[in-house]
């Protein structure tokens, strides 16, 4: 027996799949006993006689916890999952035919492995809570306070904005949190990194993985083979507030265990750059279809070059059902990343 600490369960999925292997989930008991004697009266007038007595209890189960080891259990004994965990810690295992022809997308897989998580939130709250703390220190005195910026330079054949102009205006975004400060001085006395670098950091995250709680794992020690898991917020364990959840779990890496069903692999010919296609006919109407296809084709491109959220080459992605760690106790010995 384990002891499970969840990060993440789906638990609509979890209790879906469940009733399908069992046919049902008991979520409600009943035990009744009763035992009656009676005694009417009857046309020459005996008196009525009543005795009655019984017990009835009534449990209405929430499985909670038990939800889903009820689900792995069952999903073991039937050898309806496959643990890649040994497997994927040989790095020619990951382009080899044998990984995609048997464990093919939405195949059930169990990967324990060194991972970490990674939220763009968090970086723009960490950097925004750095930049105003040292504007805190620059207003009292404790830091040299920046040289006030050089008033900016009126654009030469730019028109002026007019009243009521609002094509100059951006959405906010997360790195505008970042207030502004005096750059940071280095040891040398040389001016160091300032906010701009901060909101560089903040947009880059953001850029490459969409805000948002995402897991990478790393079985081996290549930091180019990984596999991610994203955790859709509103889930059954899941803490909201990204502060609290790295506060409890680090940036660094841990062993975490991830039960679900593989998404998509990515493909070595996506870092091929795709050719354009006409996306009309002769009569020049849209063809959807291909339209469809060749901007795929470009989201996977650039995927595969790391600018959007889809797995690199020769990675893969997971659907999770949950993710947890192990629990230590004195039975259990649990390996250190």
């Amino acid at each position: 027996m384990i002891l499970r600490e969840f990060l993440y369960v789906d638990t609509e999925k979890v209790r879906g799949m469940l009733a399908q292997l069992d046919g049902g989930i008991a979520e409600e008991a009943r035990n009744t006993t009763k035992n009656d004697r009676r005694t009417e009266a009857g046309v020459k007038g005996f008196a009525g006689h009543y005795q009655g007595w019984g017990e009835e209890n009534y449990t209405t189960k929430s499985l909670g916890d038990s939800l889903f080891p009820n689900l792995e259990d069952a999903l073991d004994s039937s050898g309806l999952i496959k643990d890649l965990s040994d497997d994927l810690q040989g790095a020619p295992f990951w382009t080899s035919s044998e990984l995609r022809e048997l464990t093919p997308p939405g195949t059930l897989v169990r990967v324990t492995s060194p991972g970490s998580l990674f939220d763009a939130r968090y970086v723009a709250a960490s950097l925004a809570g750095f930049g105003a703390t040292y504007s805190g220190l620059e207003g009292i005195g404790s830091v040299p306070a920046a040289a006030p910026a050089a008033p900016s330079r009126p654009n030469k054949g730019r028109p002026a904005k007019t009243k009521g102009d609002k094509s100059h205006e951006t959405t906010n975004q997360i790195e505008d949190a970042i207030p502004q400060f005096g750059p940071l001085s280095n040891t040398d006395g040389s001016r160091g990194i300032g906010p701009e670098f901060f909101r560089g950091l903040v947009k880059i995250a953001r850029g490459l993985f969409t805000p948002g709680l995402h897991l990478n794992l790393y079985p081996t020690d290549s930091d180019t083979l990984s596999i991610g898991v994203r955790l859709q917020e509103g889930r059954h364990f899941l803490d909201g507030d990204p502060e609290i959840l790295f506060a409890r779990y680090g940036t660094g890496k841990q062993f975490w265990t991830v039960v679900g069903t593989i998404g998509h692999y990515a493909n070595i010919d996506d870092r091929v750059d795709p050719s354009y296609g006409d996306m009309t006919d002769e009569n020049g109407s849209v063809i959807r279809g291909r339209t469809a296809a060749f901007i795929n084709s470009y989201m996977r491109f650039l995927g595969a070059l790391g600018f959007a959220d889809v797995p690199q080459w020769p990675g893969f992605n997971i659907v999770p059902l949950a993710v947890y760690r192990v629990i230590a106790t004195s039975h259990t010995e649990v390996e250190a990343p």
